[in-house]
Parts: C-alpha cells; structure tokens; sequence
C-alpha cells in the first residue's frame, strides 16, 4: 500500500513537474517546501533510473537490470533529463529549505550541469573507448548476489539483446579515439565477452532453468560476445597510434575538475600547494631519515643528496614485509587494532552493524589495481562491505616483491587506515546508513579521498605507533596524495613527459617502480581522479581549523568527525557552509 501511495504521489509531482506554460511557474506554493522537495527527489531519481539504467543497477535499484539503452538514445535522454530538471529545480526556493534539502538541490544542480558540460564539451563519446564499456554491469549483474541467481540471469539475458546495436552504435560514435584508452578498451571488452559467453553459459547450465530456455540464453550470449568481439577488432584497426592525445588541456581540466570535484579551488591553486605541501613533508623526512641513519643504515657513508638519503632510508626500512602468502593475513590480523586505537582515543563513532569482509579480489574486480575496499550500493542498506585483497600469485617474482617493497610492515598499516579504519571504509559504511539517497548516489571523490588522506595523519597525530620509522613511513605515504595532484595537473595541462612523472615518483615521492608505473598508466587513462586526495584533504584540514575557532573552548575533535561524516559524501565545501552557519536563533513572540 505505500508503494503504491507514493508511485502516485510521485506520478502527481511528475505530472506537475511536466505541465507547465510559458512564463508560469508549475509549483504551487505549498509544493515548495522541504515536503514537496523531498517528493521532488523521488521523482527525479526515478526518472534517472530509467534513462541511465546501468548507474541504477551500481547503485543497487534493480528495477531496469535488464534495460541496455543505446549510446545515442542515451546521449539525447540524458540532455534532456538535464535541461528539464535544471528547469523544475530553479523553481525552488533554494533559500528556504532546510540544509540538508539545500545541499541535495546543490548535488542534483552540479550533477545535471555537469551531465551537460560532459556530454556537449568534453564529448568522451568521440574519442573514448571506454565509455561503451557497459559490459561491466553485466559483470556485476552475474557475480553480485543482491537476488536470486536465476532471476539475475533472466535480467542478464534480457539485457544482452541490445549488445549488437550497441556496439554497432559505438563504432559509428568513436571518432579519433585515444590509443591508450583504446588499449584498456580492448583489454577490458575481451574480459567481458569471456564473461558473457563462458561465465554467463556457465552459471545458465547449472542454475536448474529449462534446457528449451537454456540454448535459447546461450544463443543469445554468443551473438552478444560475437559482436563485442567485431568491434574490438576495429578497434585494433583504428588504433594507429594517431587518435587523440590523452592529454586534456588546461582548460578542459580546469572545467573537468569543478564539474566533478566541486572544490574550493582551481587546479592551479591545488598544483600550486601541492608542490608547497611537498616542501614541507621532505623537510621533516629529511630530519627523520638523519635521526635514524645510525640505527638502520650503521656502517655506510650518509649520501650528500638529502633525498638520496631519505629514499635509502626508506628502502632499508621496505624490506621488512609479509610474504605473498601471508598477505592477506597481515591484513586481516590488523584491522582490530585499528579499532582498538579509535575507540581508545576517542576519535569517531563507528557504526559496528557494519562489518567488512576481507576476500582475495574477484576476477570481475581483475581491472582494478591494487588492494581496495568496495561498498555496497546507496539502495543496499544491508549490502557487504568487500576488502578486496590483491592476488601476488598473478603477478610475477619481481612485480610481486615490488609490490610488498611498497606495502611493506609500516606502509601496509598506512593502507588499512586509508582503506579501512577510520578511512574509507568508516566514512562509506556511515555514508550508507544517510537517509538522503542524494548524497550516497552522488558521492564525490574529494571528500571521500581525501577523508581517507586526512585519516592517516589523525591516526598518527593521535599518537598510532609513535616511533620515527612510522613517522617517516606517514610521510612517504602522504606524499603519495601530494604527488598525485602535482602529477596529474603537470601531465594533463602541460607536456610532463613518463621519464620526468616516473623520476618524481621514484626520487621525490620515494616510490616502488612497479607503483610508479601503475600511477604513470592511471594519469594516462583518467583525469582529475588523483588529484581529488589531495584536494579533498586540503579542505578537510581548513574545514577542521574554521569549525575550531568556531566552537572554541567546545571543540572536540570526535564531535568535528562525527558531525563532519553525518553529512554523507557530500562535496566538503558543502558541508563547510553547512556547519559555519550561524545558529539560527528562535523567534521571540510579539
């Protein structure tokens, strides 16, 4: 019954939304306030949902799992979208809603205009392979176990008679693509057709569904893997190493990363205290690094090279690690410790309903470097948090000891604090529990990197293996957001070339070549993306020092990060006007 309640309430919002005339507002007065916004918003979501039905699988609504829409019909029902809701969203009185409706009208507002800046001037759709990676959905689909095997297959089967027309779309819509993107394309759509012809044919064959309704979704799936196939030959032939540089461009980067980190900043100013910032952290390794020469390096001459001396420091320091078998041990052994540390030093309210799950990295997750943590989507309130750990026997003799050079005994902690706790994991696993769905499905990178940078330096600060190797090992780690952003401004608005980005990761930021390389593959195949830790810490820290000269004597820290964390993941500069406001003061009676 409230279902259907709120479809027609919904219905009613959609139908009043949609019949306005020229020059008259289509909202009643009474439909304007918080009540009427919140109504607003369901009826916003939904009609995403079903222009974009891959973001709402990701997101865990799978009413549209089996809806695949082409890449023209999505470029044109996305514009619109934009220009309509931009239009239904300026009648509200920004103003006079509460702060949370505020912040979401500001998230729907960023979201709808950067839809628009995205697809009329960035147009990735002409020179980005990767865009027609819808196939990764299907992934999802087939390994997530958000519903019944048999009822994900049906969706996954349904879905899949859309893939020949898409993939022909694709081939009509790529125009000058990027030869390195074009290579992660390949890679990535021969991943998907083994998915769709072997995965798929397999889990059909053993899932109990009717042998008549069985070579019928098999059929399917192999025309599908054909046709993905088709076109990742085209594109081998069309990569001649001549399509678009990967390089954005200085204004195209500066527009890129107001749309989709919504800072506080320019690049120019981010890159500008990156390099500041990056002064200042090899001064107080440098001092480290002296203080324990004696103790690790005793016997060997000091280098006259300060950083020289640093990085052989580091490396004497680096060939304390588990072995690859006791990796995902190390890390599994490690993360109550954290726990312990938090609650004792009292530095945020954890939500212990939510428990992370350590696992060996899936192959569908293969794509992705690394050790990280997945979350559950925004609709799957009791979805399972995933710590994904990297699986060093893939991995040759020489990539795998570089890897754990990298993530050696301090630096491994360093990761479960970022990843883990009190990182990404405690702010997603809060973020999941808002009751604003806005602010989870239009989570931004800033804040919640750059929450997980500023994680690590509250841990350290509060006292967390108070020892100078740690504390030089912080260091190391934080220069990792720090060089990041410098790597990313200088490759994408300037001519940085791999030598010059591998000898400032190497040298400067005292990383291993195999994370060096890594790194220098990423800036070639995203943008914006690494410079969002940075930058979202540099607004948590000028957040912090404003919201303590604010309360005072009635500062605490815990209360900063448990107020700071209610607000979702949210942009911080949001969240910064929210909680700098002036308390509103009750009205006196007349």
């Amino acid at each position: 019954m409230y279902k259907k309640l709120l479809l027609a309430a919904v219905t009613g919002m959609a139908m009043l939304i949609g019949c306005k005339k020229e020059g008259e507002s289509n909202l009643r007065n009474r439909d304007k306030n918080d009540e009427g916004f919140g109504l607003y918003k369901e009826v916003f979501l939904e009609e995403l949902w079903k222009t974009d039905p891959d973001r709402a699988t990701l997101a865990g609504n799978h009413t549209y799992d089996s809806l695949l829409v082409l890449p023209s019909e999505y470029r044109k029902k996305m514009l619109d979208l934009a220009k309509v809701h931009l239009d239904s969203l300026s009648r509200y009185p920004e103003a006079e809603l509460s702060d949370a409706n505020r912040m979401d009208f500001s998230l729907i507002q960023n979201f709808l205009r950067a839809t628009q800046w995205n697809l009329q001037q960035l147009k990735p759709y002409e020179w980005d392979p990767t865009f027609y990676n819808a196939t990764g959905t299907f992934a999802y689909i087939l390994n997530e176990p958000y519903a019944p095997l048999t009822a994900r297959l049906k969706g996954f089967n349904d879905k899949l008679g859309g893939v020949p027309e898409y993939f022909k779309e694709a081939q009509k819509s790529l125009k000058n693509p990027v030869p390195e993107l074009t290579s992660l394309a390949i890679a990535q759509l021969t991943a998907a057709s083994e998915i769709i012809e072997k995965d798929f044919a397999d889990s059909v064959h053993n899932s109990g569904i009717p042998e008549v309704e069985e070579k019928v979704m098999i059929e399917r799936a192999k025309l599908a893997a054909a046709s993905i196939r088709s076109f990742t030959t085209w594109l081998k032939s069309a990569s001649d190493g001549k399509g678009r540089s990967f390089r954005l461009g200085k204004e195209l980067y500066e527009d890129k990363l107001q749309q989709e980190l919504q800072p506080s900043f320019t690049g120019q100013q981010i890159f500008n205290s990156a390099m500041e910032r990056k002064k200042v952290i090899h001064k107080q390794m440098i001092k480290l690094a002296k203080q324990l020469w004696p103790t690790h390096m005793a016997g060997k001459s000091m280098p006259s090279d300060s950083l020289e001396m640093v990085g052989e420091v580091i490396a004497a320091l680096s060939a304390k690690h588990a072995g690859p078998e006791q990796f995902k041990a190390a890390i599994q052994q490690h993360l109550p410790t954290l726990t312990t540390f938090v609650q004792s030093k009292d530095l945020i309210t954890t939500d212990p309903a939510k428990q992370l799950i350590i696992r060996k990295k899936p192959a569908y997750l293969s794509h992705r470097a690394g050790t990280f943590v997945t979350s559950p989507g925004p609709y799957e309130k009791t979805g399972k948090f995933y710590y994904n750990i990297i699986n060093l026997a893939s991995l040759d003799k020489e990539k795998a000891d570089s890897y754990l050079r990298e993530y050696n005994d301090y630096t491994l902690q360093l990761l479960n604090i970022y990843e883990a706790i009190p990182g990404r994991y405690t702010q997603l696993a809060l973020a999941n529990g808002s009751p604003s769905m806005v602010k989870a499905i239009f989570a931004n990178d800033a804040m919640t990197n750059g929450w997980a940078v500023y994680a690590g330096e509250v841990m350290i600060d509060a006292g967390y293996e108070n020892t100078p190797e740690m504390r030089l090992m912080w260091n190391k780690w934080h220069l990792r957001a720090v060089c990041d952003a410098i790597l990313d401004y200088s490759v994408h608005t300037g001519a940085m070339t791999k030598a010059a980005a591998l000898k400032l990761l190497t040298k400067e930021a005292f990383q291993e070549e195999m994370e060096a390389e890594n790194k220098w593959t990423t800036v070639t195949l995203s943008s914006v993306k690494l410079a969002s830790g940075f930058t979202g810490y540099k607004e948590i820290i000028e957040l912090r020092n404003a919201y303590k000269k604010k309360m005072a004597d009635k500062y605490k820290l815990k209360d900063f990060h448990d107020k700071f964390l209610s607000y979702g993941s949210a942009p911080v500069k949001y969240i910064k006007e929210a909680m700098l406001a002036k308390e509103k003061q009750p009205e006196t009676a007349n």
